[in-house]
């Protein structure tokens, strides 16, 4: 229960800042080119709160249904009768320049807000773990390379590459050109190596489904002691009695040394008893459980819903910490922005050509559970997940859908080419073909949600 108040809070803090900064830029601009405003709404629906501030002929409102929001301007096209006073300041009366600032600016300040994020988070440094491969599996396009364990990757197509999370987001950049990628390592002895990753094999991964163990490579993992820490409620080991600090010696009479042979024993178990030998203080208890059966791609696993117990020690010297001066920031902030949009663009092509897996969409479901995890890791992890959300939004908002931004533009944009509006009849018949689209893709980001989440 915890967990999904925790997720479900995540979503709405995460929906309602991003909601309110894409308003507020069709707002201000609004506000600033000389158009009267109605209405700012954040949320659909019946207000649950309404205000207005001295002075200001806007009405602030707070709506039931959270996802979404609006500015309600003064337009003719909207309302039955227009106070004459109001007609100068009406949207629909304003130069072509006008408008289309007004409509771009939702989208741009989502781009702001993302930079903003992206700079103060490169300022107050980031964590992250160095990028030594543990182990290169075989058969892999990694180990075709000529990659090692041992290996330290420093630079991946001419980028510094400090932390594990830069090699992924640098090397799936780098594959969708579909040329072959330098990777600059250090190896076990010290000594600099050029390893070259084939593009036109990158270019056929799926970002979807691990991205970096697809390549071939797997950080270094930890040697932990077979020790519970973390139990998972509603699982079989708390329902079985294992509690937090027990070592687990044996399963089914077959010694366990190391965390990852209780996992790989669990995991070859699905739905099969277990005897599970564990030392709790001085005394030696046995413990039964089945372990529950998870479908994971087309292999049923075996999960008993317990973590193990790490030291706080353990990731101090595989941890890095990068921190970046103001102006270098502001350049790392604004490149990471374009990189995040870039790489948004070519993924939303790759699935319209049946290049990627339509898995890689997100419904409120994935988004919600993807905001309770990134806050659960802590204020960093969700501040920068927001980052990416709104530069996601930013280009979802761009795209020349009717009823979006981008439509709106679009229809500017022909009406700057033929010399007069669009006809009224053309407008509604894109909106509701738009509506249509948007309808459609969030059953289908449903579906894979919900199927993601049942393992079908």
């Amino acid at each position: 229960m915890m967990d999904l108040l925790l997720k479900l809070g995540a979503f709405l803090v995460a929906i309602a800042i991003l909601i309110a900064v894409h308003e507020f830029g069709h707002f201000w601009v609004a506000r600033r080119l000389g158009v009267k405003v109605l209405r700012f709404s954040l949320g659909f629906g019946n207000p649950l709160l309404t205000w207005h501030r001295r002075g200001d002929e806007t009405e602030y409102v707070l709506a039931a249904w959270p996802i979404g929001g609006y500015v309600k301007m003064v337009d003719e096209r909207e309302e039955e009768v227009v106070d004459p006073a109001d007609l100068p300041r009406a949207f629909n009366r304003q130069p072509l320049w006008k408008r289309s600032a007004i409509v771009v600016a939702g989208p741009l300040a989502n781009f702001l807000f993302a930079f903003l994020v992206y700079w103060l988070v490169f300022m107050a440094g980031q964590t992250g773990l160095r990028p030594e491969v543990g182990e290169v599996l075989p058969e892999s396009i990694a180990a075709s390379a000529g990659f090692a364990p041992g290996d330290l990757i420093e630079r991946v197509d001419g980028r510094d590459t400090p932390t594990w999370s830069s090699v992924w987001f640098t090397l799936l950049q780098s594959a969708f050109g579909g040329e072959d990628v330098p990777v600059r390592v250090r190896d076990a002895d010290g000594r600099a190596q050029d390893r070259w990753l084939p593009g036109t094999e990158l270019a056929t991964l799926d970002p979807a489904h691990g991205f970096l163990d697809s390549v071939g490579l797997i950080g270094p993992r930890p040697v932990l002691p077979p020790i519970i820490g973390e139990l998972m409620s509603g699982q079989p080991a708390l329902a079985a009695g294992l509690q937090s600090g027990d070592r687990v010696t044996a399963i089914n009479d077959q010694p366990i040394e190391l965390w990852e042979d209780l996992v790989e024993t669990v995991r070859a178990s699905p739905g099969q008893p277990l005897n599970i030998q564990i030392e709790r203080g001085a005394n030696t208890q046995m413990i039964h459980l089945v372990p529950a059966v998870i479908t994971e791609g087309e292999e049923r696993i075996g999960r008993i819903g317990a973590g193990p117990q790490v030291p706080d020690d353990l990731l101090d010297k595989r941890e890095v910490l990068v921190r970046l001066g103001p102006l270098e920031a502001a350049g790392a902030a604004a490149g990471r922005v374009v990189d995040v949009s870039v790489l948004t663009l070519r993924m939303i092509g790759r699935m319209l050509t049946g290049r990627a897996s339509v898995e890689n969409l997100s419904s409120p479901i994935g988004i919600a559970d993807a905001a309770g995890r990134t806050a659960s890791y802590g204020l960093e992890s969700f501040v920068t997940f927001l980052a990416l959300l709104s530069v996601s939004l930013g280009l979802l908002n761009l795209l020349p859908v009717p009823v979006l931004d981008g439509g709106h533009l679009l229809f500017f944009a022909v009406e700057g080419v033929i010399r007069r509006p669009v006809p009224d009849l053309v407008l509604e018949q894109g909106q509701r073909l738009g509506i249509a689209l948007l309808v459609g893709l969030m059953a289908l980001a449903f579906y894979v949600d919900i199927a993601r989440f049942l393992g079908l």
